[in-house]
């Protein structure tokens, strides 16, 4: 196991996967534009809503963003837990915003704006990008802060989060074969939605943004469960107990705005972030105080 994650987990691998990444997001990118000149000048037909304006096509180059984003947050896993929930925030904003791109060209500028859902969707997201910018950019720097206020632990400390960062490297390796199962099982499954002569391309899903992500971050919470638990073994302090319990709650929030539409969904999805935010302010406050763990 310590080999296969030396290999897929490494420094020299993520940067290899990132320059691929950005490759396919190039070449898909230029595709897509292709794909909708082609329609647009009837050579092709296409019944979807990503090939109706040039602005949609930055939707197929942030999907690949999406999965190096997925990468990474595998990658932090061993190394910090705070980062990793902090890469789950940045997963579900550039979700937001590739949602923004697929439903911008369908916006209908006009004295009723108010009134229509595509217009009013654009604005939530716009608005909650924004909100969750500012709330990812305060939830790393309370992240420098524990990790600048961190005392040096004790010998018997040290051995158990070797312990635990051992089990976050297993579970870390195990994930990567998982997600890209669970991605080609997504994938295939829209296609063949897709291609069905009884549904429409453009319904093949209610919502193109959930394939993949909705499975994915019921994943999350599995591993989250599974780390809380663990985490018991690592230390019995009760703010840091509550702390990873909190994390939990969020990434399910997240979740949960996948089963919802419209500001319902924005606001799960910020209020998420701002739980999560919470949390490891108050965190941080309570280890820095005079509060006794027992």
């Amino acid at each position: 196991m310590k080999k296969l994650f030396d290999k897929f987990l490494s420094e020299t691998f993520r940067e290899q996967t990132e320059r691929i990444i950005i490759g396919i997001a190039i070449i898909s990118y230029l595709i897509h534009l292709l794909i909708i000149f082609l329609v647009n000048q009837d050579i092709i037909h296409i019944a979807s809503k990503l090939t109706k304006n040039p602005i949609s096509a930055v939707y197929t180059p942030f999907s690949f963003i999406l999965v190096y984003e997925v990468f990474l947050l595998v990658f932090y896993l061993p190394s910090s837990t705070s980062k990793y929930i902090g890469k789950q925030y940045e997963i579900i904003t550039l979700i937001v915003i590739r949602r923004i791109f697929k439903d911008i060209g369908h916006i209908e500028v006009s004295t009723g704006w108010f009134k229509l859902e595509n217009d009013l969707q654009f604005l939530y997201d716009v608005i909650t990008t924004i909100l969750l910018f500012f709330l990812i950019q305060l939830f790393y720097k309370k992240i420098k802060k524990q990790e600048s206020d961190d005392t040096t632990r004790t010998a018997k400390e040290k051995i158990r989060m070797e312990k635990f960062i051992k089990l976050k490297k297993t579970i870390a390796t195990t994930l990567i074969p998982v997600l890209i199962i669970m991605a080609l099982y997504s994938f295939s499954n829209w296609l063949i939605a897709s291609m069905e002569q009884n549904v429409a391309p453009v319904n093949s899903f209610k919502n193109i943004n959930n394939i993949f992500f909705d499975n994915f971050f019921m994943l999350l919470i599995m591993i989250d469960v599974l780390l809380l638990l663990f985490s018991f073994f690592h230390s019995d302090k009760f703010h840091q107990i509550i702390r990873n319990s909190g994390f939990v709650i969020s990434t399910m929030l997240i979740k949960l705005s996948f089963s919802m539409e419209g500001l319902v969904n924005n606001v799960l999805i910020v209020g998420a972030v701002l739980f999560g935010l919470l949390i490891l302010i108050i965190h941080n406050s309570y280890k820095n105080s005079a509060v006794p763990d027992h």
